[in-house]
């Protein structure tokens, strides 16, 4: 994984804002219309280059395809793998039950995104990983063209995957965390032999607490995501740590995220996991104040974090000096050379869903550049 000795990396979290073409694609194969399959990927081909061009010009050093060819980062696996089906009834977050008015407007006013969670039905086995090897040579051949030295692909943890899709097949919740990571080792693999670094994108070790695990205090959740580390890891068992980085939010959500676990109980856990690097949120206003977590944990010297320096959830603009000093504020922590500036989440984790406007995200992304060039001449001086 790439550091720098005489500035500030920026990277972010994985999804971009997608092309009103892209989202029309990636939706008509979801209701299972017809689509050709020429069409798709020239439509892909040509988001990918646009959005690896704008990074550049951004002045993100570490990025990705935006994930445009998915229409999330969870529910995708659904066509590369066998065994689900249908839909799954739909679970709000536990601090949104709290305010039913609040959580009619965000659903009124399109705040819910709309698309299929299908449920396990039958055992899971590989099914056709020709889209992956499609997003790779697409990635890899935008990232050349444009004079990426590295870039990153996500893929979905068996945490995040289990948390929004559901099993209707195996006996126990760890039988089908096994079963799926088994699956997804597959894609792990194939995505660090091709030279990206791989990003694991798991919520369910924070999301997951006030989702899915509501009924679990504080302590057995934590055993829980301890017993997802387990299986994650497991799945990495072929994959140096150092190729592949960790996503850990509380969800991508204005909201009041009263019920978020707070990162301090997380952190050890986390620190557990293969990945050696963390994306993680540090502007959602619920846990800007938890850079002392990393103050008061030892982190190992290896690791490298990715603190979120913009939000993905609002319109601000944030300044750059104030980007700047929450980069400065974490580099005091680790190290310089330990901090790579990212965001608090992604700005379109699903199709044609995102609080943000698609060119303030932009605006956002030149703002988080701006800020790592001025911790950089603080820093590095």
């Amino acid at each position: 994984m790439r550091t720098s000795t005489d500035h500030v990396l920026t990277t972010h979290v994985g999804s971009l804002p997608r092309p009103a073409d892209v989202t029309e694609l990636v939706f008509a194969r979801e209701r299972e219309e017809t689509v050709e399959a020429a069409e798709f990927d020239r439509v892909i081909d040509q988001a990918v280059d646009s959005v690896t061009r704008q990074q550049r010009e951004a002045g993100i050093s570490v990025p990705s395809d935006g994930e445009m060819s998915k229409i999330s980062y969870a529910t995708y696996i659904k066509d590369r793998l066998s065994g689900f089906a249908g839909d799954s009834p739909r679970t709000p977050p536990a601090d949104l039950k709290q305010f039913p008015g609040f959580l009619e407007k965000l659903a009124n006013s399109g705040g819910t995104p709309t698309y299929k969670r299908p449920v396990c039905v039958d055992r899971i086995e590989v099914k056709n990983l020709e889209p992956l090897h499609k997003d790779i040579a697409t990635q890899k051949a935008a990232m050349q063209k444009h004079g990426f030295e590295e870039g990153f692909m996500n893929s979905a943890t068996p945490g995040v995957i289990a948390l929004f899709q559901p099993s209707e097949y195996h006996n126990t919740h760890e039988e089908y965390l096994e079963n799926v990571a088994e699956a997804m080792r597959h894609e792990y693999e194939a995505i660090v032999e091709a030279g990206l670094i791989l990003q694991l994108d798991s919520p369910d070790l924070g999301l997951g607490r006030h989702v899915m695990f509501t009924h679990l205090s504080d302590e057995e959740f934590v055993q829980q995501a301890e017993r997802h580390v387990e299986v994650l890891n497991h799945a990495l068992r072929n994959i140096p740590g150092d190729r592949v980085r960790l996503h850990c939010c509380w969800g991508n959500y204005e909201g009041p995220h009263i019920c978020d676990i707070a990162l301090p109980k997380v952190l050890p856990v986390l620190l557990k996991a293969k990945p050696r690097a963390l994306l993680f949120e540090a502007s959602n206003p619920r846990h800007s104040h938890e850079w002392r977590a990393f103050h008061e944990t030892a982190i190992p010297d290896d690791y490298v974090l990715i603190p979120g320096v913009i939000d993905t959830t609002t319109n601000f603009v944030e300044h750059p000096q104030l980007v700047a000093d929450r980069i400065t504020q974490y580099a005091n922590l680790v190290g310089r050379e330990r901090v790579i500036a990212g965001t608090d989440c992604g700005f379109a984790t699903f199709a044609g869903f995102g609080a943000v406007d698609g060119d303030i995200a932009w605006e956002k992304l030149k703002s988080l550049c701006q800020g790592a060039e001025l911790a950089s001449k603080s820093l590095f001086a």
